[in-house]
């Protein structure tokens, strides 16, 4: 392992109240004494938060080091000291907490590798020296990045369960099974020519068993693509119907162009709403009418139509406060897309008066954008239909292709096992399958591993984790 020190801010760049630095390695404590002095690590204890005044330790040559002498203050910042291995990496760990200002975090930075052996860190590196120092296995390691970029909170909770070691458990079992098998095959193999063949008797319905659990975990799989969509909902109905103010009602801010004057959305509008469930796409689409009114508004009700093909949800608008309005809404509904829900808008103006169709569903609200009337019940509906709770909590399901491959791999072997068993073959050739059965299972794991999988699994991570 490479025993240098490794540097990297774990918050993003921009301007916080708080910032994040983490160090790791063996030079920890000679980072605390760069920064804080000798006394700073005379005083060092695990897991103890103290406040302190962070230095230049020495001058920074160049046009760069404005005001960056040896003894200059860089910040004064919470520090915490991690002793290893009871730290994240399981190497001594320093968390510096200064204030959240970019040219702060920079310094810092900069000061920190001043100190011999110490250097920016790599993508994933953190999680890497945890796998490497056995605070996780690869599985576990794999899910901090799901934990990080989760979307919804099933997902998430499904990342803290990986996290928590839930598939290693299951994993480590089928491979303590394996073994089992495999060792009654070796010294079948060794004593072969003193004893008779082997009964197999019992051994199919062991490998039967093992495959099923093995399959079970392989059905489970969701790619990464399909767990990291969001579900998309999107808004449409007349020109004039209340979309664009609905979706800067929902947002809380004026992200969209309002006006009085029909068809001043022209084309489809995305923004991210967040509800209890997670994080939606929605879409303000431009009105549509029963006729353009000219080639470019053709147009966009045809963008508006395709757009309307994609959605998880479909919520049709109408105009509670102009009789026409609805009627023509009724028309379009007979005759296009039927709506998931029905928001009769405007409803601080009349009240609706509108006959529900027979066609439509019977999900409908009242509301109102400028008076908020009913928009805590669109958002409960919306987060309702998208983000579904599952029965059984303790359910998880893997999203890793490597893993993916792997219980693949152990799964034909397990296969060739089984078509074997039937065929009463020589136990060398039985022994060699579950030896590909256990490698399979323990790459999953990645108590084999080889450089190459540990590079392209933690390149993707972020630099500060």
């Amino acid at each position: 392992m490479d025993k240098q020190t490794i540097v990297a801010p774990m918050t993003p760049n921009g301007v916080s109240a708080v910032a994040a630095i983490r160090v790791s390695g063996p030079q920890v404590r000679q980072v605390v004494k760069a920064l804080f002095g000798e006394k700073a690590v005379a005083g060092l204890k695990s897991h103890m938060a103290k406040l302190g005044t962070a230095k230049w330790p020495y001058d920074v040559p160049g046009a760069f080091a404005n005001g960056c002498r040896a003894g200059a203050v860089i910040d004064s910042l919470l520090y915490l000291f991690f002793e290893g291995p009871n730290s994240y990496t399981g190497e001594d760990v320093l968390e510096l907490y200064p204030h959240g200002n970019p040219l702060i975090v920079r310094d810092l930075l900069q000061a920190c590798r001043m100190v011999e052996g110490v250097r920016l860190a790599e993508p994933g590196e953190y999680t890497r020296r945890a796998f490497l120092n056995g605070k996780m296995d690869l599985t576990q390691a794999e899910s901090v990045a799901d934990v990080i970029h989760s979307a919804n909170r099933s997902e998430l909770e499904n990342a803290h369960r990986l996290l928590g070691g839930a598939l290693s458990k299951k994993v480590a079992a089928l491979t303590a099974q394996v073994k089992d098998i495999s060792a009654r095959m070796e010294l079948d193999v060794d004593f072969a020519e003193e004893e008779a063949d082997p009964d197999y008797a019992g051994w199919e319905t062991r490998f039967v068993a093992i495959r099923e659990s093995v399959q079970g975990i392989l059905d489970s799989f969701r790619g990464k693509a399909e767990v990291g969509r969001l579900p998309l909902v999107v808004l449409y109905g007349a020109p004039n119907a209340g979309k664009s103010s609905l979706v800067n009602a929902l947002l809380g801010e004026d992200r969209i162009l309002v006006s009085d004057i029909a068809g001043t959305t022209r084309d489809f509008v995305e923004v991210r709403l967040f509800l209890d469930g997670g994080e939606i796409r929605l879409v303000d689409t431009a009105g549509l009418a029963e006729k353009a009114a000219d080639a470019l508004d053709a147009l966009s009700m045809e963008k508006s139509r395709q757009i309307l093909a994609e959605a998880d949800m479909k919520i049709l608008l109408v105009d509670s406060s102009n009789e026409q309005l609805t009627i023509n809404n009724e028309q379009l509904l007979m005759n296009g897309t039927a709506p998931d829900l029905i928001l009769h808008t405007k409803a601080d103006l009349a009240a609706c008066h509108c006959e529900r169709s027979e066609a439509i569903s019977n999900c409908s609200l009242a509301i109102s954008s400028k008076t908020g009337t009913g928009l805590a019940e669109l958002k409960s509906a919306l987060n309702s239909r998208l983000f579904k709770n599952r029965e059984n909590s303790e359910d998880l399901w893997i999203t890793s292709e490597r893993e993916k491959a792997c219980l693949e791999e152990a799964l034909a072997g397990i296969d060739r096992v089984l078509a074997q068993l039937r065929s009463n073959p020589a136990v060398e050739l039985l022994a060699f399958e579950m030896q590909v059965v256990r490698r399979a299972l323990q790459s999953i794991t990645g108590e084999i591993s080889s450089e190459d999988v540990l590079q392209s699994i933690f390149a993707g991570f972020c630099i500060g984790k």
